[in-house]
Parts: C-alpha cells; structure tokens; sequence
C-alpha cells in the first residue's frame, strides 16, 4: 500500500522554513543562515537504535511525517530538490506539484538492476549553484549515497561554503503547532500514568516488601508495560495501567515508544546517582533505603516528554528540606519562565532563588536545569544554563530538570531530582507531566525500631510514633509498615463506621461510573455471555457406510457412530443419538410399544429449552413408536438407547470440562549448571500410583515436579498467575502454592492449583525416652522437645519460603514482569464456607485463599465487582459473603455461615482492598439477577446498577463496639419471624414456643438483652448468692433463682438476680 504523504502539512512546514531564513537578520535566531543561498539535509543509512534521533531525521518526519533513508533534500531560494531512490520517488511524487510553496524537482535514482541514471551528477550541479549552503555540520552519515556524495565533493573544483543550521532549524521546530501540540499532550499523558499507576505503586511494593530485585529488571519490567515478545509469544500494552487514564481511550499504540530506556539508580548502584539520560541501570539490587532517583521518558508520534522522581526511605529533615526547595524551585519557575525569556535568565533566577532559601545548597545545584525537546529529545541549542542566549517562546516545550547532586548523608553521597515537561505560555509556564511528586507520595517511613534513647531524653509525655519513627510533621508522607497503628491513633476523633460508609459511597459511585463505560447503549460489553450455536451431526457419510443389519429393516443401534436406525415406511433412517430425547417402554395387552422422543423446538424442558435449532420454523418429528410382540428385544433395544445417550451426555460434558484445558509449551531445562531444588516435597493434586515425596526444580522457563518414579509435572511461568508461600505456623503444612491462568491437565484430572508441600511434624523423632530421662524430671524435656520442635518449623518455613522467592526471581526474569510472591495474613483470616465444609480463609495482598485442604480457593480481588454480605440480621449468630465478579457470566462465590463476630474484619478488610459492599437480611436468588445482568448490561447500569442491594449498615457495625444495653435493633418479633426463614434460624422450636407463650407478655424488662448477657447477670447473680450462703443468709426460692438454660426472656427478672425477700 502507497504511504499517503500530508500534503497542506508539509506546505505549512516549508513555508515556515522560508519566512524564517528570508527575512533572517545578523542578531536573531536565524542569523546562522542570513547569508546561506540554501540549505541541504543529508541522510544516508538509518542509524542505530541506541543512536539519538538526528536532527535531519526529524526535519525529514517534521515535513513529511516519515523518515526517508538515503535521502536528500536541498532547499534554494526559487526550488526545493530532492534526490531519491526510485521506491521512494513514488512516495514523494505526491508533494512534487504542491502550490503555496517553491517549485519543487525530484531526482530519482535507478534501481539496483536497471540503467544507472544522471540524477547524482545532476543534483550536485544543482548544488554547486549556491555560494553558501547550510547544513548540520555535526553530523556523520554512512552507506553507499554517502560514499558517492563525498566522493563527488571531493573531486570538485568549486564547491559552496558550509555554515551550521543547527540553531535556526531549531527555532523552527521549537514552537508547537496545533497537531504538534496534541501530540506533546498524549505523550505527557503516557508518561504520568505510567509514573503514577506502575511505577510509583510498584516500587512502593518493594520497598514495603523489601524484595529483591535489581535495577535493571525493575527498568525492563517498566519497559514491558508497551508489549514485550515477538510472533506468537508477542504480548501487546497492559492495558490495566494505561486504562486508568480516561484521555488514552484513542491512542494508536505503535506509534509509542519510549525516548531512553528507564533509568532506575539506588544507593547500590555502581554508577552511583548520575543525573545524566545516558546512564542505564545497573545490575545490582535495588537498596531499600536511602535515596532511590526514577527517570522515564515516553515518545508519541515522534513527540518526546520526560519525568523523573526523587523517592526517599526514611529521610532525615535536611533532606526533606532539599526536597520540598525543589517543589518550591518549580513552582517559582512554571510563573517565571513565558514568552519572551531568555535562557540564561532562567538558570539565573533559579540559582537565585536557591541562594536565598539555603546558601549551602548553591554549590550543589546542578549546571543545567533543561533542554528544549520535541522530535529530537534534547536540542542544544535551548539549554537553560548560564551562558545560553536563545529567547523562549510561546508554544516551546521544554524538559525542566531540577536537582542537587554531590549531597552527603553520614558519608553517602547521593543526589535529588525534580523533573517534569513544561510548555511555554504567554504569561507562564503549565506542566504537561504531573502526579507523584508531593511529599505525600515520595517520602516512606519504613523504620520500625523503636527508639528509646529518644524516650529517656524527653521528661514531657511526647505522642510517639506507633511504629517508633522520630516525632515530626509527617502528614504529607507514606508509612508503609505498621500503618494501621498509627492511623488507630491519628483517628480517635473520627468514628471508623463513619469513614467507611463515607468510603463505601465513593466506591459505589465509582462502580455504577465504570459500569456505564465499559458498556455502550446495544448492551454489549466483555461480560456478556455468548450465545449458544447450533451444532451439526453426521452419522454416515453415504449409504455404504451403513451396517448390513439394516437391510433386515428391524431398529439397529450402532454404538460406533453413536446412531440409532429406525425403520420408516420400508427404508432405513439413521438419526444420532443428539437428535434423541429419551426412549421410552410400556406393555399393553400382548405387545409391547417402544417410544423415542426427539428434540424439537418448543420443548419445556428446563436447561434445554434454548437449544439452537438450525431453521426453528422447519416440520420436526416429536416422536416415532413402534409396536413389537417381542417384549424381550424391545427391553434390549430400550436399554442400548438409554445408556447410548448417557455415554454421549458424558461425552459432552467431558469436553465442555476439558475446553478451557491449555496445552503447555515444552520446558526448557536449565543448562551450564544444576537446577535449584526443593527435595521431600509432595504435590497436589497426588500423582497416581504410591505417594511417595520429590522434588521440585526451577528451570529457565517454568518448574518441574519429579516423583520418585517416572512421573512429573511441568508448569511454564507464563501460566502462573498467583504464587503464594504460607507458612506452618499453626499448620501441619509449609506450602508453595501455584495458581495458574489456564487450567492443566495433572494425570487425569484438571485443575487450576498446583501446590507443593512439606510436612511440617517430624515422625522419626524419638519420642520413647533417652539417657536424659535418667538424670530430668518433670517438663524440662517436653520443653525442650517444644523448643526443638519450634526450631524445626522456623527453619522449614526459612528454606521453603527462600525456595518460592527463587520461583518468584526465575519468572520475573523469564517474563520480564514481575511475578511477586504473596504470602496469606492469618490475622485477617476469619471461617466460612465456600463449599461443603467449614475452612479458614485468608486475605492476601491480591487474593482470599484457602490452601490447606483440597478443593482450594484463590479468589483474585481485581476481579470481584461488589460483595454481597447477607442474612445480617440481629440475632443470628452467622451471615453470608457473597462475591459477584466482573466477568458476569461466571457464577457469583457464596461463602456461607461466617460467624457474626467477625463481620466487623469482613467488613474492614473489604474497604481496606477497594471492594464496594452491601448489606441485606436474607438471601437473594442470584441465578435470576445474573441472568437479567447478562441480557443487557447497560440497561441495567442506567437502572441503577447495583443500588437495588443498598448500602453499608455502619450503624450496626458501631453499635456492636458499644455496650449491648444500648442496641440499636429494636425489630419486632413479627418482622423477625418474617425475614427469618427456617433454614437459617440458630433457634430450635421450644425457643419458638417459648417466644409465642404468654410469659413472654408478661416480661418486665424492655432492654432485649441477648444470651451471653443474660449468662454473664446470672453469673452475677449466682456470685451473689454464693456469698450470701456463706453468711448465713440463704433464701428459701434460691433455686427457683437460677437461671434455666434454653429459656426465652419470659422471667428475665428472676435470670436477672432479683430474688424475693
């Protein structure tokens, strides 16, 4: 296809080019070529990739918005040339009869097999016809045009006088205009929300985690969030960080690239804090504290914008001083620098400003504070330093690098960065790169020692840092470790029922705005489940493939083609077994009547009522008897369709199991050196055969199982999803847990989770006795045996959790993404029951899990819409969690009989991880709602959404913190009969009779109190009466005071200790 040239661009372009250098003057930006009578731009082969974009290659793509290869271009006065290949000479054909610019002459070469042609000789005659030509004198060129070129030029007699163009090919491009400007925006764009949805919360992660991972991995991990690989291992942008930003929605992704690659320096790296593009991160790994320097550029259309960003790990106030006078610095410079500065006064009033607010800083401060950018990154000849006399106008954009470098902490040198994309306006400058920057974003607090020394020397109560960090003004910083600590303290005056409901709004809000979205108005959308298709059957492909039975003209089931032959008016007719319903059989009088019914359109038949139908409209036969004296063969018959019709039911079944089954490409095993291992290691699923243990390796591209026979189990990186380590600590198992994208196949099961375990008891310890039993007595060996057995686990949990690290390292490289290693938080665990059977669920980082017993759980947050916390009623000792998923067509998660005490973590825990939640007192029939959800998601966001589930009871999660005498549920009886069903009652039916007898009028109390308060009064009351024994002074009905257990309220004032005198 022929590339399509923007013909009144490349007009407009030119035209700004001549008005410039005709009407050049001796003291402007174009006094370079004041003098020249033209000007020619070279371009030989293209150069290198890690080679900066030359100048003449992006005048070529500023004009005619491609780059052209042995290509050149002179521009005179009265005529553009240009001398091209012949492929190339189609392309620029296009511009060749252009009006509103000089004439413009195309020299086409031949192609390589044809006639060589005069079109060199001629251009350079051409040439030769100007006294003074511009061009970029800098500059190096190589290939065969080149070499002709030079050689041409060399054997001339008279050729003209080169001057450098630099400068005023520069003041030509400098100033944006409109289609340049939107580009410069969406590139500015790319470059924040890849700083502040990836990189920023990535290395927040590491640092909290303190995970080992080395400069340069963090560097290719940022570089893949555009696609890594190639052919079909190609993986295109991750579009969960780009689509977080709404002005994306339209970017064509292969025009994004990046300007350098990321530049990741911490206190370990060799090069120590360079402040230069050119330095490329180390290998070594990332240090957790100190100062860490982030620099990112991104490229769109060939437009350049670049940030970097100081983060630093536990700062001192002298550091966090530098860093707030680089905020200060900026904002004075974006209302200092517009139309009409000149460059130097700009370095000069930001050297000034430093000098006043810290005199020592000055010498730090560094000696170029920014560079014009646009096509080429870093132009020259717009540096902002001392000596720099270009003026700045309206429309230029400009890379602002603020910093200080040769700082000194106890020491360590290191260096402080503020960097960010400006463009010139008329009466200021506006940022065209912004977000993490505040010291709210970058400052971290990771210090958990407490300091005590620092205690001893204050005499006055100081409000310390739960988390031991100095006492002083934080609030714009992030703690990471131990936050909920200190966010306890911070909010003792705000109720925490009152932030999450405040929370839980915003999130709502949030979901019914992404739900209508991600939805357009025809109601299609990624959660809309696809219809079913109507499937074909073949059962012969002609009639010499029938049985020879059939000519017999007698019913005939062939197993093999899964068909059954039916006799129909003298002929044969095959029909599969698909087409069938069912058979039936009934004997009246001395026959016996065969049945079969077919499927037809119409058919109340449940799941089966929207089987497809290729012509609904068609005629189809309902059913076909047949009427037989043989009673015996019509059983036979009978019972060969049934099960011909299971097996096929199973079949299908089978396959409808099997479809999601990924076949995994072949290990790689790792060369040069051995595997890292795990040995003694079990998996499950078990393997067949005897159980026996084995071990684990970690090859170049995935792991392996080996048993100690000949089976074994491979699972690429590429398909791990989630890695979790859990810990035996209060279990009898130290697990490594994989759960993968794409379920496998393990023997002859399938399955999603594949765990490899250790047992953490030690069975071959010697219980029995020893020598010391003879020389001990009492506990002091079961101590030590405790003691041992404490030590045992420690050092288990040590090596298998080093093990999963390694796996999380191999797969980070392997894939260039990192894949972190999430370890489960039994603190946050509380009981349910996702399937059958009572288990305890544990939150992780990115997951709810359970992985102690088969069938596991992993439950990606990321993918859960909304939770649905039901039966929450007074009374009830338990409710239900129910998580509906963003993927609609996959069946909503019911996690039963959670107990009511924990509601409250439930509840904090699902706010804490972003998750929007309701309440409600029964349970909803959700196959229903789904269903209506799939038909047209957009109508039913614009309906409301999720609303019709309400919102949070906050009330009721506060009022549980307070005493029970001030309840706040005050639901009568009859309203609690009917919201209650009878499965979900925890009363048995004397309670219920107890509640409907007359004593229950008859009570005096109004209070309501529940069971454990009622059993903590009549331990009161028997405490009080015990006494009164003692004394001598015991009450005849002292029986009749105690309290009866299973009991309604009937006689709560004898339960509640008031006994008759």
């Amino acid at each position: 296809m022929l590339v399509e040239l923007n013909k009144p661009l490349f007009v407009a372009r030119a035209k700004r080019i001549y008005d410039g250098w005709l009407n050049a003057t001796k003291n402007d930006d174009y006094a370079s070529i004041a003098d020249a009578d033209g000007l020619i731009v070279l371009a030989g082969d293209p150069a290198p990739e890690d080679e900066p974009m030359r100048k003449g290659t992006c005048l070529q793509q500023w004009l005619l918005g491609y780059e052209f290869p042995s290509t050149m271009m002179l521009f005179q006065k009265d005529q553009i040339s240009i001398l091209c290949s012949a492929s190339k000479g189609k392309i620029l054909s296009q511009i060749e009869k252009a009006e509103g610019v000089v004439p413009i002459k195309l020299f086409v070469q031949a192609k390589g097999k044809d006639i060589t042609t005069d079109a060199l000789p001629l251009f350079f005659e051409q040439y030769c016809k100007s006294k003074r030509v511009g061009t970029f004198l800098k500059e190096q060129h190589s290939g065969k045009l080149i070499a002709d070129w030079d050689k041409l030029c060399s054997g001339a007699e008279v050729k003209p006088e080169l001057v450098d163009m630099s400068p005023a090919i520069s003041s030509v491009m400098a100033v944006k205009d409109e289609e340049e400007s939107k580009a410069v925006q969406v590139a500015g764009s790319l470059t924040s929300t890849l700083l502040k949805y990836h990189i920023a919360p990535k290395l927040e992660s590491i640092l909290d985690k303190e995970s080992k991972i080395t400069h340069d991995m963090l560097a290719a991990q940022v570089e893949a969030r555009l696609g890594f690989g190639e052919g079909k291992d190609a993986k295109g942008p991750d579009m969960k960080v780009w689509s977080k930003n709404k002005n994306l929605d339209k970017v064509d992704w292969q025009l994004v690239e990046f300007c350098y690659p990321p530049i990741i320096i911490s206190r370990s790296s060799k090069t120590g804090y360079d402040l230069r593009y050119t330095v490329e991160s180390t290998e070594d790994n990332i240090a957790h504290k100190g100062v860490l320097l982030i620099s990112v550029g991104m490229r769109y259309k060939s437009y350049c914008t670049s940030v970097g960003r100081t983060f630093i790990v536990d700062p001192k106030p002298e550091q966090e001083a530098q860093y707030s006078l680089l905020l200060s610095l900026q904002s004075e410079l974006l209302s200092f620098i517009k139309d009409g500065v000149v460059s130097r006064d700009v370095y000069h009033h930001a050297l000034s400003f430093v000098r006043q607010k810290d005199p020592n800083l000055e010498k730090h401060f560094v000696k170029n504070i920014g560079f014009g950018t646009g096509m080429e990154f870093r132009d020259s000849n717009y540096l902002l330093t001392p000596k720099n006399g270009h003026s700045l106008k309206k429309g230029m954009t400009l890379i602002l690098g603020l910093g200080f470098t040769d700082l000194d902490d106890a020491g360590r040198k290191y260096a402080l960065q503020l960097t960010d994309t400006i463009v010139v306006g008329q009466d200021q400058s506006a940022l065209l790169t912004e977000g993490t920057k505040s010291t709210k974003d970058t400052l971290f607090f990771l210090n958990d020692e407490p300091e005590v020394v620092e205690r001893k020397e204050k005499k006055p109560a100081v409000n310390a840092r739960a988390n031991g960090s100095p006492a002083k003004k934080t609030a714009g910083t992030k703690i990471l470790r131990g936050q909920t600590r200190r966010a306890a303290q911070d909010e003792v005056h705000q109720t925490a029922a009152a932030k999450l409901l405040d929370h839980q709004k915003e999130l709502h809000d949030k979901l019914q705005d992404e739900g209508l979205r991600r939805y357009s108005e025809d109601g299609v959308g990624t959660g809309v489940r696809e219809g079913k298709t109507w499937k074909k059957f073949q059962s012969y492909k002609g009639e010499a493939a029938l049985p020879q039975d059939v000519d017999r003209l007698r019913i005939h089931v062939d197993r093999k083609a899964q068909t059954v032959i039916l006799p129909i008016h003298g002929f044969a007719v095959p029909l599969h077994v698909n087409t069938i319903k069912n058979v039936s059989k009934n004997d009246e009088g001395d026959f016996t009547y065969l049945r079969i019914n077919f499927q037809t359109p119409g058919q109340m038949s449940g799941k089966k009522d929207d089987t497809p139908f290729e012509d609904p409209d068609a005629t189809f036969i309902r059913s076909v008897s047949y009427r037989s004296p043989d009673s015996h063969r019509f059983d036979n018959i009978s019972r060969q369709i049934t099960e011909l019709k299971k097996e096929a039911n199973k079949r299908e079944q089978q396959k409808k199991e099997m479809a999601d089954v990924v076949e995994q490409g072949n290990l790689v095993e790792i060369k040069g050196r051995r595997p890292i291992k795990m040995s003694e290691a079990f998996v499950r699923p078990a393997l067949d055969g005897k159980r026996l243990p084995g071990e684990v390796e970690i090859h170049q591209n995935g792991v392996r199982y080996q048993s100690v026979g000949a089976q074994k189990v491979d699972i690429l990186f590429s398909n791990i999803k989630h890695l979790f380590f859990q810990p035996c600590d209060h279990e009898l198992l130290v697990i490594v847990h994989l759960h993968l994208k794409s379920p496998i196949m393990i023997g002859k099961k399938k399955t999603s989770d594949v765990q490899f375990f250790r047992e953490a008891t030690d069975v071959q310890f010697d219980e029995t006795g020893n020598r010391k039993r003879k020389h001990r007595y009492g506990d002091e060996d079961e101590i030590e045996m405790e003691q041992q057995e404490r030590k045992r686990r420690a050092m288990m949990n040590k090596e298998v959790k080093a093990f999963a690290e390694k796996i999380a390292e191999a797969a980070s490289t392997s894939l260039g993404e990192a894949l972190e290693l999430d370890i489960p938080f039994r603190e946050l665990s509380f009981e349910g029951v996702p399937f059958r059977t009572s288990v305890r669920l544990q939150p992780t980082t990115e997951c709810l899990v359970h992985l102690m017993d088969p069938p596991f759980l992993v439950v990606t947050l990321a993918d859960i819409e909304i939770a649905s916390l039901e039966r929450v009623q007074y009374g009830l000792k338990q409710f239900d969690l129910v998580l509906i998923f963003k993927d609609f067509t996959k069946a909503p998660l019911h996690i039963n009989s959670i107990q009511s005490s924990q509601m409250d973590d439930v509840k904090n825990w699902l706010d804490s991880v972003d998750i929007p939640m309701s309440e409600g007192p029964v349970n909803l029939n959700w196959g229903p709602i789904m269903k209506h959800v799939n038909e047209n998601p957009y109508e039913f966001f614009q309906g409301g959404g999720w609303s019709f589930l309400g919102g949070v009871g906050g009330a009721e999660s506060e009022g549980s913190e307070q005493s029970d005498s001030m309840s706040e549920f005050e639901a009568q009886s009859d309203d609690f009969a009917e919201s209650s069903s009878e499965d979900e009652s925890e009363f048995s039916e004397e309670d219920v009779a107890s509640d409907d007898s007359d004593s229950y009028g008859d009570d005096d109390s109004d209070e309501g109190d529940d069971w454990d308060e009622l059993e903590r009064k009549a331990a009161k009351a028997d405490a009080r009466h015990a006494e009164d024994r003692k004394k001598g002074n015991r009450s005849d009905n002292s029986d009749d005071d105690r309290p009866k257990k299973k009991k309604a309220a009937a006689k709560s004032n004898k339960a509640n200790g008031k006994s008759k005198r």
